[in-house]
Order: C-alpha cells, then sequence, then structure tokens
C-alpha cells in the first residue's frame, strides 16, 4: 500500500466493511480511500428523550468488521457519547452476526486513568475495557495511548496499539540538516516514549541524538518542579508526549528547555485536545512548531493565534495499512519498527 495508489484488502480474505460513526466519517472516508473500499451504510437515529440507536443497512453476517470512532470530547457529543455509541454499535453488529468486530479507536478515551493515584481511586481504564468486552469486541485498535501496559493488560481481547514515531520522525528530518537536536521528555513517565523517538530519528537522519527529561510533580491540578535534566545548549530541543490538554506542561518544558540555553523548542504529540485555555497558553508560549496528528481535529484552536504554530500530520495511511494487515494476517507490530 502507498499514498497515491490505494490497494484493495487481499480479495483472497474477501474485503473488509468499514464503519464510521457520526463525528469519524471525515477521516475514516480517508482511510476508506487508502484501502480502496468505501465506507459502509449504517443509520444513526436520535429520540426525543435523548436516547438514540445505531444499526449497519448492510448484511455483516460472517464478515470482517471495523468500527472507526475517535472518542474525543467536541461541541456536538461528549468522549461519554462517543464511547456508548460506539459500544452500542459493536452490540448490533455482533447481534447480526458478524465474524470479528474491531473497534478502531485513534483516541482513546480515559487512557489516563490508569491506576490508583489516591485512596479509593477508580482505574477507568480497565471499567472502560470490560464494557468493550461487554458489548462483544473482539479486537481494539488505537494510537499513542498514555501507558502501553496498562492499556495492554486491562484489556481480555486482543489489542493493537499503533504509534505515531515514524510520522513525527520523517516530518522533523528536514532540522537536522545543520542543527544539533535533543529530544526532551516533558516528564519522567514519558522518557521511554521521547526515547523511542530519538532512537528512530537517530536511525533515519544517521546522527546522534541527545536526550533530556523535566521534572514535573502533579497533585490535585497543580504542577511543580523545574529542574531540567540533560544537556539542551546550543540545541533544538523537541518535546515529545502522547498529549496535549491544556499545553501548560508543554509550555513549562519549553520555557526550561530555553532558560538552560536551547537555540529553538518545538514540541510533538499524538493528540491535540487543546482544552480549556490551551488556544491562549500556546499561542503566547516561545514554541516555533507544535505538531499533532488527525486523531483529534485541532478544532478549539480555529480562530486562534496558536494555530499558526500547530503542524497536523496524517495518520490516515498507518490506520489503514493497520486495518490491512489486520484482516490478511499480516504483522501489525511491524508498522511500529523501525
Amino acid at each position: 500500500m502507498n499514498e497515491t495508489a490505494p490497494v484493495p484488502a487481499s480479495m483472497h480474505h474477501g474485503d473488509p466493511l468499514l464503519f464510521a460513526l457520526a463525528g469519524s466519517q471525515d477521516f475514516a472516508r480517508d482511510v476508506a480511500h487508502r484501502l480502496g473500499i468505501p465506507l459502509s451504510m449504517h443509520e444513526e437515529r436520535n429520540f426525543e428523550d435523548g436516547e438514540h440507536k445505531a444499526r449497519p443497512l448492510v448484511n455483516v453476517r460472517d464478515r470482517d468488521v471495523f468500527v472507526l470512532h475517535s472518542l474525543y470530547g467536541d461541541v456536538r457529543e461528549s468522549g461519554n457519547d462517543k464511547l456508548i455509541r460506539l459500544l452500542f454499535f459493536v452490540g448490533a453488529l455482533k447481534d447480526a452476526s458478524a465474524a470479528r468486530v474491531t473497534a478502531v479507536a485513534p483516541y482513546l478515551a480515559y487512557a489516563r486513568k490508569d491506576r490508583k493515584s489516591k485512596p479509593r481511586d477508580p482505574v477507568i481504564t480497565r471499567y472502560v475495557a470490560a464494557m468493550f468486552e461487554a458489548a462483544g469486541v473482539d479486537a481494539v485498535v488505537t494510537i499513542d495511548v498514555h501507558n502501553l501496559a496498562a492499556f495492554q493488560n486491562a484489556f481480555r481481547c486482543r489489542t493493537e496499539h499503533l504509534e505515531a514515531t515514524r510520522l513525527f520522525a520523517a516530518h522533523f528530518l528536514p532540522l537536522l540538516t545543520d542543527r544539533e537536536i535533543v529530544v526532551v521528555a516533558p516528564d519522567a513517565g514519558g522518557v521511554k516514549r521521547a526515547e523511542q523517538f530519538r532512537q528512530c530519528l537517530g536511525k533515519i537522519s544517521g546522527k546522534g541524538i541527545g536526550a533530556a527529561f523535566a521534572e514535573k510533580y502533579r497533585s490535585e491540578g497543580v504542577v511543580s518542579g523545574n529542574a531540567l535534566v540533560g544537556d539542551v545548549g546550543g540545541k533544538d530541543a523537541i518535546i515529545v508526549d502522547d498529549l496535549i490538554g491544556s499545553g501548560t506542561t508543554l509550555v513549562r518544558t519549553a520555557e526550561s528547555c530555553l532558560k538552560h540555553g536551547a537555540a529553538r523548542v518545538f514540541a510533538a504529540a499524538t493528540h491535540g485536545l487543546f482544552v480549556g485555555s490551551a488556544p491562549a497558553v500556546l499561542a503566547g508560549s516561545p514554541l516555533q512548531q507544535i505538531v499533532v496528528t488527525d486523531t483529534v481535529p485541532a478544532f478549539r484552536l480555529e480562530g486562534s493565534a496558536a494555530r499558526s504554530k500547530v503542524t497536523v500530520v496524517s495518520c490516515a495511511e498507518l490506520l489503514a495499512q493497520a486495518i490491512h494487515r489486520f484482516h490478511t494476517g499480516g504483522s501489525v507490530s511491524a508498522l511500529s519498527a523501525f
């Protein structure tokens, strides 16, 4: 498969069916185009009391079915609404005798609440996994969850985890022409993710790439910590994270890099939520460029000065490749290799 000539799934296995619920259809059409198949037809109906139903309008019996729905909140629906709609639609597909139903959630809601950080805290990642399994989902595909181990351990069904590492590395590669680069994790918990990106960037560029991480503590919504470990002096720093929420962590890290002598600061994060005061926070930040994927549209930045700082790279080809390989029995994990 490639971006210029979509290749259908192997006819020996039959074409997969790809559905997309409301709010994810523009993105899913791009994925379907790259697969060489149309989006399958379905109906979504809202009732006066706020309840709803969804059903496939094509025969799914004994078919390999994929449902794409990114579970972020927007002006139309909350992440909770989208989660419930996805679960109910999966149930309808299973009741209609689909052979296998795979939920493709580029952004997976509640992935951050994966452990008890305070007494009697919920572990919502595990509860979400139980709901997916109760609805009858056979597999879950997502991109760059907050904690990979927690995600994999929460689900008992098959899981496939995709990474945007190579997409970001390809984007930043032109920076390496005559610059020294250091990859920065915004906290100790993100060191592994940043290290993976550092290794990928180093491999494709053939150059040595530095590493650093910032100190961060969060309690009751208050962030503290100012230390920076690693040498950023005179280098271009690339801060790597899984998502951008309010943007405060990102900006704190960028300011710390500049304080310690970084020449320029960039950022890469898979999911750009840009909630709360993020448009104002990022507009006034020292970041040269913020790179995100299209797992979440940057609708909250429209009309903001921050929008000019943000570059969106598409992960539609990555998802199309994953669905193709999943359907034909190929290696999905190889998509993350470099």
